[in-house]
């Protein structure tokens, strides 16, 4: 055993169980309030409402094109550009005192007016209240149902306390984000629905590298106890998390700087979505299997029974 562990290093991992524990708890918590409290910032694909893309001949001076349009009576305007600094979105809520095709030439002839520079309508979109609410509602089942799927996946090829810390690892690092995004009041929109499912995704693979480990030296290392079979399969794969996590965070980061203003929310989820699901396939997934009373035995082949009168091959 002893041979078997000098050759990997070794890090006691479990020995900050319980904080790391004491520090989740605090974040949930945390994240359950904020969003009790403040709920989420849904974005127009949410809520309904208008989008318009104009393109003007200078940079845009977005202070002055927000007074603009709250003069003119469209106070609730949320004004931002989209790709260079020439390109502005204007993104307005559902309004019943005016339609939709008047809607987008008065919000361009505000704008050209007061800027002085020729405008151009590059495209307009409306999210009707209903397909808001369909979306949300889509949206919510879609993460559910995904989680659902992997506990029967985990439990068919490994064991239901690997599984369950699986999940429960998964929900962690959904509310803790999503807790973040309602604390900061970040807009959540179908970008970051997509963003959610593939952290899940991203999240999930590590922790089924590190189980894989644990059920391979639970198998090796029959005389260490659980606690030291976790440990050594942790230590064995960190170098491939941290390795994995951190070119995969280079680029997120690149996203996030260079992507411009429309994926910015896409990118910090997954930013959060990576940095919590690193943490919590160490300490969450693999502390709450221990908790759970995961052993040798339960990852251990059945024993294969010969039948009476079949060869025996004694060549081993």
């Amino acid at each position: 055993m002893l041979q078997f562990i000098k050759a990997n290093l070794l890090i006691n991992f479990m020995r900050w169980s319980k904080i790391a524990f004491i520090l989740s708890l605090l974040m949930i918590g945390v994240s359950v309030f904020s969003l009790a409290t403040k709920w989420l910032n849904w974005g127009l694909d949410f809520t309904g409402g208008t989008l318009i893309e104009v393109g003007l001949e200078q940079p845009a001076n977005l202070p002055f094109i927000r007074e603009s349009l709250e003069a003119a009576g469209f106070g609730d305007a949320v004004v931002q550009t989209f790709g260079t600094s020439r390109e502005v979105l204007v993104r307005l809520g559902i309004r019943d005192d005016v339609k939709r095709k008047l809607l987008g030439h008065q919000i361009l002839d505000i704008i050209k007016k007061d800027t002085g520079q020729m405008v151009e309508m590059r495209r307009i979109e409306f999210v009707g209240p209903n397909v808001g609410d369909e979306l949300t509602e889509a949206g919510g089942l879609s993460i559910i149902a995904s989680l659902m799927c992997i506990l029967l996946y985990l439990s068919i090829r490994f064991e239901w306390r690997l599984a369950v810390g699986a999940v429960l690892s998964l929900v962690h690092d959904i509310i803790i984000t999503l807790g973040i995004f309602s604390f900061f009041q970040i807009e959540v929109d179908l970008t970051i629905i997509a963003a959610l499912l593939t952290v899940i995704g991203y999240s999930l693979n590590d922790t089924i590298v590190v189980f894989d480990r644990i059920r391979e030296n639970f198998r090796k290392m029959r005389k260490s106890d659980a606690i030291e079979v976790i440990n050594a399969s942790v230590s064995q794969t960190l170098s491939r998390t941290l390795i994995t996590s951190g070119t995969t965070l280079f680029v997120v980061i690149s996203l996030f700087l260079q992507g411009g203003a429309m994926i910015h929310g896409f990118a910090i989820a997954l930013l959060l979505g990576i940095t919590i699901g690193t943490y919590s396939s160490i300490y969450v997934a693999s502390a709450l299997s221990l908790k759970l009373g995961v052993t040798r035995e339960h990852l251990l082949p059945p024993p294969t029974v010969e039948k009476e009168g079949e060869e025996f091959d004694s060549i081993p």
